[in-house]
């Protein structure tokens, strides 16, 4: 019985430290970013394949990173409102970079578009916003590539912590993004 109980004391006390951690990380952002690469490094065009869950770097039209990715929890077709859980589906623009995000760094997909909200309305819907690419939920980052087991955004694109840096030098704000079912 004791052993049980001690058992269940560590457990609880392990529990409540992930939770209390992660609680701290949220709040805190994720860190210092990465520096940019040098401007011939980077890409000029960013390929998501939804079907296939792959992010490709492009740079002249040819590959120079290729990453597995997750998406949000309903990810086949185009994201139509707030809370579908869709990843989007078009040509948009990285247009801002949060260093302070709630999962480790995030670069702005520029989701929304005129179209996007235009269809919204004519539903009477909220189309959403603050589709990302981003990192790990902070303090979750120890799940490194388990987390492209499922999808499990709210529509964003997410990578390992170690891969989104590497995106975070890779593209400038401006990158082109087409996003494909």
């Amino acid at each position: 019985m004791k052993r049980l109980l001690k058992s269940l004391a560590v457990l609880l006390l392990l529990a409540l430290g992930t939770i209390g951690y992660t609680q701290v990380m949220l709040r805190t952002g994720s860190g210092t970013p990465p520096p940019m690469a040098p401007a011939d490094q980077q890409a000029d065009a960013i390929h998501v394949d939804k079907s296939d869950r792959l992010l490709t770097l492009l740079r002249d039209g040819e590959p120079i990173r290729i990453y597995d990715i997750s998406m949000g929890g309903n990810p086949e077709g185009h994201k139509r409102q707030e809370g579908d859980e869709r990843t989007p589906v078009g040509t948009y623009a990285i247009d801002w970079r949060n260093e302070n995000s709630v999962a480790h760094l995030s670069l702005h997909i520029s989701y929304p578009n005129a179209d996007d909200i235009a269809q919204a309305e004519a539903r009477g819907v909220s189309p959403g916003g603050n589709i990302m690419i981003h990192g790990i939920l902070n303090g979750w980052g120890a799940l490194g590539p388990l987390q492209t087991y499922w999808n499990w955004t709210n529509g964003c694109i997410a990578v390992t912590n170690t891969e989104m840096r590497e995106i975070w030098s890779l593209v400038p704000n401006g990158t082109p993004i087409t996003i494909e079912d």
